[in-house]
């Protein structure tokens, strides 16, 4: 019987955080720290935990801080290859795209989290979970907080569809068949998933734990007074 392994991962670390300046005018969003620890080290150690130790993490905006920061992973047991982009960055899916022949051999899936976000999720489900074959790509959403007016995707039978109450936790399982004929450059994410969603072929859970999107001063703030509780 065939070992299933755990994915590999990639950490997406390359936006400028503009809505986070001042504080990213000198340091890249996912080094903010809350509880210690710098957002992406939160991730990194989540990873190891879950048995993941192969990541890759790109960066623009400030990249080189991150690499300074964090290495080669050995101090959070994990191994990093870094994906640098332009300063202002190739979205998230031109950002994959570039990144892939790291993640993947064009027949493994491969986990993919936000730089920015705040979770206490378990990655180890993800970590070797299998796509069905008409799976592209499998999301985790969870209730739509207040800052947004409304959610992202809807969840029917396991399947997401383009417009619902839940929203997008920025943790994903991807099939790089996703990004079959994508051209290299600046891409973003969602109309690939929208094309899927339509076609049926991306399902998702919800979670209902701790998720916090960093992405302003004042959530970076409330993110660290809940830790010091």
């Amino acid at each position: 019987m065939a070992v299933s392994t755990p994915h590999k991962a990639m950490i997406l670390a390359a936006g400028r955080g503009n809505r986070l300046r001042p504080l990213t005018d000198v340091l890249p969003k996912p080094l903010m720290e809350v509880g210690g620890q710098a957002l992406i080290e939160h991730h990194l150690l989540a990873l190891a935990s879950a048995g993941v130790t192969d990541v890759v993490v790109n960066h623009a905006w400030l990249g080189e801080k991150i690499e300074t920061k964090l290495g080669n992973g050995d101090a959070y047991g994990v191994h990093i290859q870094y994906s640098a982009e332009p300063e202002g960055g190739l979205e998230t899916a031109g950002g994959i795209l570039q990144a892939l022949p790291k993640l993947s051999d064009h027949s493994a899936p491969f986990l993919v989290v936000n730089g920015d976000v705040l979770t206490d999720y378990n990655f180890a489900g993800l970590a070797k979970m299998v796509l069905p074959d008409d799976v592209l790509a499998h999301l985790v959403l969870v209730p739509t907080p207040a800052f947004k007016a409304t959610g992202d995707f809807g969840l029917e039978n396991g399947r997401v569809v383009a417009e619902g109450e839940w929203t997008f936790a920025g943790i994903s399982v991807l099939h790089p068949s996703l990004f079959d004929g994508l051209i290299p450059g600046v891409e973003p994410l969602a109309p690939l998933l929208r094309q899927a969603m339509a076609a049926g072929k991306v399902s998702g859970e919800v979670y209902s734990g701790l998720w916090d999107d960093i992405g302003t001063v004042e959530r970076l703030e409330a993110a660290r007074r809940h830790y010091q509780k």
